[in-house]
């Protein structure tokens, strides 16, 4: 297992915020095109993320 690499990313509600590992680790049924469902940490629903680019 690699090192955990941190993102910054959006949640749909517009709060940015880190997260570990973010686009290609969790392939799963939480990862839909190029967002993924995450909890968000600011508003505590679960949302739609997408990476921040930098």
């Amino acid at each position: 297992m690699g090192a955990m690499e941190h993102t910054v990313v959006r949640c749909a509600g517009g709060h940015v915020f880190n997260t570990v590992s973010f686009p290609l680790q969790q392939l799963g049924p939480g990862r839909i095109g190029p967002a993924r469902l995450i909890r968000c940490p600011r508003c505590a629903r679960l949302r739609h993320a997408v990476r921040v680019e930098r």
